[in-house]
């Protein structure tokens, strides 16, 4: 049996969740460990699916009078979830970040290391994200770490699971088990009334 659509959408609306965040980075201790308050940790992270970026590149360009400009670029960034650290107290981010991969249907081990490296290269400039309304008010700028975490399901190819434990790439097996059988079934999240 292999990875479903369907899979996939569930566990990236339900990592969506600042708590089913939380749930997700438990599975991987030392990631939990970053959170900078183990009594708030609902407040200490943001969650950003399919994140979008500002990447602002050193290739200098010249406008009018000789002023040198930055050249930047707005892109989506290849990973499924970044989830940002923040000082509860403060309400200001924090310099770690986790870049979560969620194993995608027909993709091999090589696709999903292809796409942190992308990531590796995007935020190895200076860029900022763009943040969910809720959070425009906080600064965005960069991480001092970024840390990648992938989520795999037991339908998985073991080769897959290989490769990340070779690589020394952290992940975590999603048994689905958190979601419903409705939600797997049909794919869809229940519709709240």
């Amino acid at each position: 049996m292999s990875v479903k659509q369907s899979h996939y959408e569930v566990a990236l609306s339900e990592y969506s969740n600042r708590e089913s965040a939380i749930t997700l980075l438990k599975q991987h201790r030392p990631y939990l460990e970053m959170l900078p308050s183990m009594r708030r940790p609902d407040e200490s992270l943001i969650t950003i699916p399919l994140p979008v970026g500002r990447i602002r590149y050193p290739k200098p360009r010249t406008a009018q009078q000789g002023v040198v400009l930055n050249s930047h670029e707005t892109i989506r960034l290849p990973c499924d979830l970044a989830i940002i650290m923040c000082d509860p107290e403060w309400k200001i981010k924090m310099g770690v970040e986790i870049m979560v991969f969620i194993h995608r249907p027909q993709e091999d081990f090589s696709d999903l290391l292809i796409r942190w490296r992308e990531v590796q290269v995007c935020l190895s400039q200076e860029y900022e994200w763009l943040m969910p309304a809720r959070y425009e008010h906080i600064l965005s700028d960069g991480a001092e770490q970024v840390h990648p975490l992938f989520v795999v399901f037991p339908q998985t190819p073991e080769r897959i699971k290989r490769g990340l434990a070779g690589a020394s790439l952290p992940f975590v097996v999603e048994s689905l088990e958190l979601f419903s059988d409705e939600e797997m079934v049909s794919g869809t999240l229940p519709v709240e009334g």
